[in-house]
């Protein structure tokens, strides 16, 4: 699923359960909202949408809170949820911001607002970075002196993930699936790997065959056992850092909201229903996945209850249409934010896409969307949206003008 997401009561009412949303995997970005039983408040019908102690590493020196390990206290809300994280690091930049998002051809009265989580710090890791704050806690924890994740070539989990080791002093280790005539060569320094690679990360390329006769979880075993042959003691974060111990990373997201819509004195407030926009496999795929990370915290509901998924999917996973770039380079020229291709760009085009279709249903309405990062990706689209961005020629000098060597400094 991606990052959009609309939070949608079924009708208007004054009191609504608090709830907290989840990520759930490198392919589903905004998945799910785990209720809360008991925790109430007033505010007005809105909607949100957003695109599903003591190892032997030590963290680099700090001052202040990041990279610092801190003892984790959930919500009041979550604390029913099992179990419990008993610590975290910091290594977001958070909370990341909220403000208005002026997009041309809104429905009348429709209030939109990004929450940036693309500023979220890390090497501009996005919404990776909240999982990974649970998860190397636990990895370090432990007693791991490497991690093992895996994901696509151009994996912004994986990049995150590569980036957090290094600062927690691990050795990270990256399966990453390819085409098959590219897992035999140099895989490049095209947007995420280049920032895997200059960080140190270890990269074993798959291909996309091979990958999806053995699988994920297999193909970390297989490294995992022979990393321990080794002597190493690795730790594996599933792809996309999406288990149930990485959905406290959105759990606090929502608390972060919470903040900031308490904070704001009543500039804005958002509803507790997600819609989410699949951009890979299928609806039913990402339920029954979402479910899981639902019983594994032992929340005791159903996904279907909380959550409507939509399929955006288009090509399929980061594979673009010519209208799905240029919309992201409209969004661009038109509000200065800048949307990924694979999940935060093609969640906005089938949110605008809905609210063209259905104004009636957005008029009045306000709404959130949660930017999920990624913007290394566009520069895996280069080539189809070299000829999008075509607004440069050379500076004409009329040969009146003055010229003197020496005139010129760079300063």
């Amino acid at each position: 699923m991606s990052s959009a997401i609309v939070l949608r009561p079924p009708t208007c009412a004054s009191a609504t359960t608090t709830t907290a949303a989840t990520i759930v995997s490198a392919k589903t970005t905004f998945s799910g909202l785990l209720a809360a039983p008991g925790f109430h408040r007033n505010r007005t019908c809105t909607t949100i949408c957003c695109s599903m102690d003591g190892g032997g590493a030590m963290p680099a020196v700090h001052i202040g809170g990041f990279l610092s390990k801190k003892r984790y206290d959930p919500p009041l809300w979550a604390s029913h949820l099992r179990p419990v994280p008993s610590h975290t690091f910091s290594l977001g930049h958070l909370p990341t911001p909220i403000h208005r998002w002026n997009l041309p051809n809104l429905p009348e009265d429709t209030e939109l607002w990004i929450k940036r989580d693309d500023l979220s710090g890390m090497q501009l890791s996005g919404n990776k970075v909240r999982k990974l704050e649970f998860l190397m806690a636990d990895a370090v924890a432990s007693g791991a002196d490497c991690v093992i994740t895996v994901g696509g070539i151009q994996s912004n989990h994986c990049r995150a993930t590569a980036v957090a080791a290094r600062y927690l002093n691990l050795d990270c280790y990256l399966i990453l699936r390819t085409s098959k005539v590219l897992a035999d060569r140099d895989p490049g320094l095209i947007g995420n790997l280049l920032v895997e690679r200059l960080v140190g990360a270890h990269i074993d390329l798959v291909s996309k065959e091979e990958y999806a006769k053995i699988g994920s979880v297999s193909l970390a075993d297989l490294l995992k056992k022979k990393l321990m042959d080794q002597g190493r003691k690795p730790y594996v974060i599933p792809v996309g850092g999406s288990n149930s111990l990485g959905t406290w990373g959105y759990i606090e997201a929502i608390r972060e909201v919470e903040q900031q819509i308490h904070n704001s004195c009543g500039e804005f407030q958002f509803d507790d229903i997600v819609h989410a926009f699949s951009v890979c496999d299928d609806p039913t795929y990402f339920y029954n996945f979402v479910q899981g990370l639902i019983d594994g915290l032992e929340a005791g509901f159903d996904s279907h209850d909380i959550i409507d998924i939509q399929d955006v999917k288009g090509l399929g996973y980061a594979m673009n249409t010519a209208e799905e770039l240029r919309f992201v380079k409209d969004v661009a020229a038109a509000t200065g934010v800048v949307l990924d291709p694979v999940y935060s760009g093609k969640a906005a085009y089938g949110m605008l896409r809905d609210m063209t279709a259905n104004p009636t249903k957005w008029k009045k309405r306000k709404v959130l969307f949660v930017h999920t990062g990624g913007l290394f990706g566009l520069y895996d689209k280069v080539e189809q949206m070299t000829s999008l961005v075509g607004n440069w020629q050379k500076l004409e000098i009329d040969e009146s003008i003055p010229r003197k060597d020496g005139t010129g400094k760079m300063f």
